[in-house]
């Protein structure tokens, strides 16, 4: 019963200095609500990534440039790694056993003009295995082919984005484009795909063959003086002997790049799950970068509450007084303000979780393309948000009950 008297006394006492409440819990609403909707972004991002590696397998293998001076810094940071992958090597990989497609890919960007109209893509110079790997689909036309590869053909297939864009509703198979000052033949357009795993659009570029690309377009070399392969994309047998083709492709780089024992490979071989692993490691840092952000909103809030609880304790000491004189106990006028202070918060905490969630739905309701993040408040998220919100504000009030509990009775009584 004498819970119940306290929580009524603190109802009255909140809803007697409404104005300050509301501004009071504020600081809660606003920090629960950022912690809440930057978690659950950061949640939904990293579930995002997880889910798109999975969509491409667990069979796939990723061989880079890799720079000996700078261990793990790959050709997927351009600038840090040298060009050392050939056609040559991606064709000593289809010799290892277990392996059953091997992919080299060149990619930039580049204008493409048609007519009056251009747009910039990404190009792909690739071999027809690109369309096996990613599972492609052709609305029209056709793919590359070997012959293609085999004769440097000045042709292309065309993103479904980048045919609207140049073309608009016409067939442009057997229509010409022009790129780089040379004119290029569409023979094909792929079916609408929505982003990649690396978040690019498929629907946004165009393909050519990759000899035609290191020919004609974007000339790259060794130090050979080979012409370089950026990377080049291993399909295994299955998940089991990833690491027996991994091994297998370290010793066959090695052995063809003339790298001694104690030198460094000038390549890097990586799988879907190290790369997701990789990814993860990335998303969960910025996730508990952007809680430490809305933390501070919390902050803030918890000395919001407790400047306020302090000021309630000043305001009420004839209170206090009166009723430590008629047989309050210390532990009973403890309570009473440690009870509002959680009140306070837990209220505010409340209201910034139902904003939160609602804002999270809404950037759940985003498509950008195929690329949405389903930002969804989980029960986890809400149980840390209920008991962080109670243990701010019986953090934020345990100093002001304590104030108000060791105030004297007969001082208090004369205060004012």
């Amino acid at each position: 019963m004498k819970f119940i008297e306290f929580f009524s006394i603190a109802i009255r006492s909140l809803l007697a200095n409404k104005l300050r409440s509301a501004l009071t819990m504020l600081g809660m609403i606003i920090g629960v609500g950022a912690v809440i909707v930057l978690m659950s972004v950061g949640q939904g991002l990293q579930n995002y990534i997880t889910s798109t590696f999975e969509e491409m397998g667990s069979n796939l293998l990723f061989v880079t440039p890799a720079n000996p001076d700078a261990p793990g810094i790959t050709a997927m940071a351009p600038g840090y790694a040298t060009a050392s992958l050939t056609m040559d090597d991606a064709e000593a990989m289809r010799d290892i056993r277990s392996v059953v497609a091997v992919n080299p890919t060149n990619e930039n960007f580049v204008k493409l003009i048609a007519g009056n109209e251009s747009v910039s893509v990404v190009i792909e110079g690739t071999t027809p295995e690109f369309q096996q790997l990613y599972d492609f689909e052709i609305a029209s036309g056709r793919y590359i082919s070997e012959v293609d590869i085999a004769r440097r053909d000045m042709v292309v297939v065309l993103g479904s984005k980048t045919a609207e864009d140049l073309f608009g509703s016409d067939d442009p198979v057997g229509q010409q484009v022009k790129m780089r000052d040379k004119r290029f033949t569409v023979i094909g357009v792929l079916a609408p795909r929505g982003l990649s795993s690396f978040g690019f659009s498929w629907d946004e570029m165009v393909i050519t063959p990759i000899t035609t690309y290191q020919a004609r377009l974007f000339s790259q070399k060794t130090p050979s003086g080979e012409d370089a392969v950026q990377s080049i994309v291993v399909q295994a047998a299955s998940a089991e002997v990833m690491d027996e083709v991994i091994e297998d492709i370290e010793t066959l780089l090695r052995k063809r790049h003339r790298i001694d024992a104690d030198e460094e490979d000038d390549f890097a071989v990586m799988s879907l799950e190290q790369m997701l692993g990789i990814f993860e490691t990335i998303t969960l840092a910025l996730t508990v970068f952007l809680g430490l952000i809305g933390g501070i909103s919390l902050l803030v809030g918890s000395i919001g509450i407790m400047n306020i609880m302090l000021v309630s304790v000043t305001e009420r000491t004839r209170e206090i007084g009166l009723r430590k004189a008629i047989g309050a106990k210390r532990r009973d006028i403890l309570t009473q303000f440690l009870l509002e202070a959680a009140m306070l918060s837990l209220v505010g905490g409340a209201v910034g979780l139902t904003g939160a969630w609602l804002v999270a739905w809404g950037i759940s309701q985003i498509d950008l393309g195929g690329f949405s993040i389903n930002a969804v408040v989980s029960p986890l998220i809400v149980t840390v948000a209920v008991l962080v919100s109670v243990g701010i504000g019986l953090a934020s009030g345990i100093y002001p009950a304590m104030r108000a509990a060791r105030l004297n009775p007969i001082d208090a009584l004369r205060y004012g």
